[in-house]
């Protein structure tokens, strides 16, 4: 036997400089650099100008700390929407925003001082404020510089900030035109408020969590009533705020509950709801008897009487420390209360107005009005009538020693004999500030309110603004009926947050715009000290806005108001307002300083246009309540209709067990850490793998996971780039003269296609990854490329067969490089640039277009399961070491699963083995070849006469090659 020839270097290996290793966090900051050199992001929006439009409005962030999970989950998702838009052919901009004003940064710097032993209160305003705007740019500039490394591609040097000159103008604006259009207006009522932050707070900035109170029973004694029996017997009530009782004004009674009469063992009478009375036994042991030795005492023996609540009607108490006199001896009366219910209690419940929105509510209807005595600290005023224990008078009102069964007010109770039971042990969930994360209550303060059910008298306006606003809105509807109508027409996605978002918009009380603080946009209205009423002059307003716009929130200020009032007005006559906004006004009113202003060009619809000025907002789940509704109560109350056609909401991140993530916990994930161990793409390529309508999870396995998708879809690429080494549109064939295999792959990348833009439309970045792995795994690495490798490195380079899978490799790389940019941003360059390293950046390319084919896609199905049988019956000799590969097994298949008139050569093709015949036996058979292996292309074929010598195909090949040489 002569010596084997080495064909090695006969054979066309794919050749790339592409890495298997991607080494992202050390390449991906380069990549980056170069775009920002080339400007990338403008000379997207040119090559795009002029084409239809597509806006995400980017609901801003507050500028208060470093990047974190939740911000890299919502911008690289944004980031999708606009890269995805944008491949579409579409003009897809992306404005990045930052919130700057309010509590969150306030508190930032509220801290630092305390840190410093310096008081707040000591600054003046101005400087307080520029530390606050210095704090907060500092910020925008740390997290814009950690967003652009996550790849997102925007407007990064002219982002918006609600704390421009511009944008206080605009906020400011938009506030006057609530107050010119009649919007708005001042009242005494019951607000959530933070006695630590010293402000009231929306429902946005409050999150419930569980604590342990005291509950406290109180007995008041009633004096006059139209049942006489029940002068003398003491109404009880429950509660578990016992700081409110110094501040009882009434009783509440449900009118369709009954109420019991009855004697306890003591010798008091009492009067409760007949379904309590068992639990309130239980609380305070005032049954109608100490024990019950005989076991057949009834409760019918010692009842006095038993009512329905209408009955209660006329009744009067008198409070348990009436005997203090003044606010304290004013009878209580007993008021009926819709809402009292027998879930809880004793089936009465104690008022205080100034606390509780029923209270508020149902006092109000009665005459009765708040008394304003707890300060913004939480502590009872210094004059109230009562005062609690000199040693205690220093407390808040929230402190649980306040509260407490040995606290002060259930002291003061206790020796009037009114405190039936007390005890420190009451499990509930209770309201708290999301930011100083302590406990809320509600205050009655002095508050500006935009009405929600408020019809706006269209037929009178008071100015050309005002005028415009009713004729926006519909004939006759309140706001609350115009934001109902907006979300009718609204998308949402997933479906099921209209419905979340319309429940709060349905049941939400009106909103409070004002806050007690000092850094954000001020409410620039002057009230007349005799009315009482707010100036509504659109020519001082004009000024006013023209102040903020030169000097921004600091040119409102005592000194200027004399001018902002001009001649016509004396500012001796009128009280400057000195609160400020709520800053969901503010973020509410950015759809006006960013997409209608003109600053950014590339976010300005065309003149005659006039829907919603942005197609899609884009926040998590819990914007629901914060700036979607915000934004659409601010743009119904100026426009009438909603800012956004679409709305997209996504879940929130948790840890790899499905836990909430916490510092406390040591269970959080740093996006700059993951950035720094695995890079950029392999976050982006989480983010968007993950179902983000719900909540979704991360960890070190699951980014080990990802890291291993990734790897897969870079050899992809790899291998593409190696295979199509040298090509030129020379090699192309029409597609109708290529093999039926290439054929059936551009029928499968159509359909690759057409799933990708679903799932475009769906806003499905989930589906969309999942498709476009799955196809790069399932249909290329495992099927396609599998079989076609022979051919690549053995054929003949002028083989049709050859040409035709090159070919329709040039067609899948760049259809999948194009898929594949959103996602992937940095690789999909690094991609690109070796195939074209002098050309342009794959990132201003656009959707691929296909060329047309046909497949028997039946029989296509039909060959790939029996190719699957096939594999699966060879595998236990590969592991047996009968065979080492298909190359050395000869199958025969049952002739039944085989699609009519293909052949054995195909087949054998396709399975990637030596020979395959078929047979009618109905069984199929796998067994060592006893053929040849080819030296060149290690086939075993009948045409090879020993191992080592040619198989014919691979003579005619090396012919070529060596006459080409």
């Amino acid at each position: 036997m002569s010596e084997q020839r080495d064909y090695k270097d006969t054979v066309f290996l794919p050749k790339t400089d592409f890495p298997m290793k991607a080494g992202l966090p050390q390449k991906e900051p380069g990549i980056l650099a170069r775009w920002e050199e080339a400007d990338l992001y403008a000379r997207i929006r040119e090559a795009r100008k002029g084409r239809e439009q597509f806006i995400l409005h980017d609901g801003p962030p507050y500028a208060n700390g470093d990047m974190h999970i939740g911000h890299a989950l919502n911008h690289i998702l944004k980031d999708m929407v606009c890269r995805t838009q944008t491949l579409l052919g579409k003009d897809a901009p992306y404005v990045p925003g930052w919130d700057c004003h309010g509590l969150p940064i306030e508190w930032k710097v509220e801290e630092q001082y305390r840190k410093k032993k310096k008081n707040k209160d000591e600054v003046p305003a101005k400087e307080f404020r520029a530390e606050c705007r210095a704090y907060a740019q500092h910020w925008v500039d740390t997290q814009r510089e950690q967003l652009k490394r996550l790849g997102v591609c925007g407007n990064w040097d002219k982002p918006y900030l609600t704390m421009d000159f511009e944008a206080e103008a605009t906020i400011v604006a938009e506030l006057l035109k609530f107050a010119e259009s009649g919007q708005l207006y001042r009242g005494a009522k019951p607000v959530m408020w933070s006695p630590v932050e010293k402000t009231a707070l929306a429902e946005a900035e409050v999150e419930y969590e569980d604590i342990v109170s005291t509950q406290i029973d109180v007995a008041f004694e009633i004096t006059d009533s139209p049942i006489e029996s029940l002068i003398g017997a003491y109404a009880v009530i429950w509660t578990t705020t016992p700081w409110t009782i110094p501040v009882n004004q009434a009783l509440a009674y449900g009118p369709d509950v009954k109420y019991h009469h009855y004697r306890a063992h003591d010798g008091r009478r009492f009067l409760i709801a007949v379904d309590l009375l068992e639990a309130f036994f239980a609380r305070t042991g005032l049954g109608p008897v100490a024990e019950d030795p005989e076991g057949d005492i009834t409760l019918s023996e010692y009842s006095l009487g038993t009512y329905h609540g209408e009955e209660l009607a006329g009744t009067v108490a008198r409070h348990p420390m009436h005997a203090l006199g003044g606010f304290f001896a004013d009878p209580r009366p007993f008021l009926p209360g819709d809402f009292v219910t027998t879930d809880s209690g004793t089936g009465l419940v104690h008022m205080a107005p100034d606390h509780g929105e029923d209270d508020f509510d149902l006092c109000k209807a009665h005459g009765i009005g708040p008394k304003f005595v707890v300060e913004a600290d939480g502590r009872y005023r210094e004059d109230w009538l009562w005062l609690p224990r000199t040693d205690e008078r220093s407390m808040s009102v929230i402190h649980p020693k306040f509260n407490a069964p040995e606290g002060p007010v259930c002291q003061d109770l206790h020796e009037t004999g009114a405190l039936l039971a007390a005890s420190a042990d009451y499990k509930h969930s209770y309201p708290h500030s999301w930011r100083s994360k302590a406990k809320v209550i509600f205050r009655c303060t002095p508050q500006w309110f935009v009405p929600m059910d408020k019809v706006i008298d269209r037929d009178t306006p008071r100015c050309a603004a005002e005028a415009e606003i009713r004729a926006a809105q519909g004939d006759g509807e309140t706001l609350r009926q115009t934001a109902m109508r907006a979300l009718s027409a609204t998308r949402f996605v997933p479906e099921k947050g209209r419905n979340r978002i319309g429940s709060m918009v349905e049941g939400r009380p009106d909103w409070v715009l004002s806050r007690q603080r000092a850094w954000g946009v001020p409410i620039t209205l002057f009230v007349d000290r005799k009315t009482g009423e707010y100036l509504c002059d659109p020519e001082v307003n004009t000024r006013i806005v023209t102040a903020i716009h030169h000097g921004g929130v600091d040119a409102w200020d005592e000194e200027n108001a004399q001018a902002l009032l001009g001649n016509a007005y004396d500012a001796e006559d009128y009280e400057r307002v000195t609160d400020i906004l709520d800053v969901w006004f503010d973020s509410g009113s950015t759809h006006a300083f960013v997409l209608e202003s003109g600053r950014w060009p590339e976010l300005t619809r065309p003149a005659d246009y006039a829907g919603p000025p942005a197609d899609l907002y884009l926040e998590g789940s819990d914007q629901h309540r914060g700036w979607f509704q915000s934004s659409l109560l601010e743009s119904c109350g100026t426009r009438g209709r909603a800012p956004y056609k679409a709305v997209l909401t996504h879940g929130f991140t948790m840890d790899s067990k499905g836990m909430k993530m916490s510092k406390s916990l040591g269970n959080t994930v740093s996006p700059l850490d993951v950035m720094r161990d695995y890079g950029a793409d392999i976050i982006r390529l989480w983010a968007l793998s993950v179902d983000y309508t719900e909540d979704h999870r991360i960890g070190p396995e699951i980014l080990k996971g990802v890291a291993d998708q990734y790897r897969k879809l870079r050899n992809t690429f790899r291998y593409m780039l190696g295979a199509l080494s040298d090509f030129n549109d020379a090699e192309r064939l029409p597609v109708t003269e290529m093999p039926e295999l290439e054929r059936y792959m551009l029928v499968l990348v159509g359909q690759l296609d057409a799933t990708l833009r679903q799932a475009v439309d769906a806003f499905d970045f989930n589906a969309y990854v999942r498709a476009l792995s799955d196809f790069c795994n399932e249909d290329l690495s495992a099927f396609y490329f599998d079989i076609r490798k022979d051919c690549l490195y053995c054929d003949a380079p002028h083989d049709p067969r050859r040409r035709s899978y090159r070919a329709v490799l040039d067609t899948l790389f760049h259809a999948l490089v194009r898929y594949a940019a959103p996602v992937v941003v940095y690789t999909a360059e690094e991609v690109w640039s070796t195939r074209y390293p002098a050309g342009d950046s794959v990132h201003l390319l656009e959707w691929p277009d296909l060329p047309s084919a046909e497949a028997d896609m039946d029989k296509w199905t039909q060959l790939r399961s029996l190719r699957e049988k096939v594999n699966e019956a060879i595998e236990p000799l590969r592991r047996e070491k009968t065979v080492r590969s298909g190359l050395e097994a000869q199958v025969t298949v049952p002739a039944a699963a085989v699609p009519a008139g293909t052949a054995n050569a195909a087949l054998t093709e396709l399975f990637i083995t030596s020979t395959v015949t078929c047979s009618d036996e109905g069984e199929m058979r796998v067994e060592p070849t006893t053929h040849h292996k080819c030296g060149r292309c290690w086939r075993h074929l009948p045409d090879v006469k020993e191992d080592g010598t040619l198989c014919g195909r691979c003579e005619d090949a090396l012919a070529t090659v060596e006459d080409a040489g």
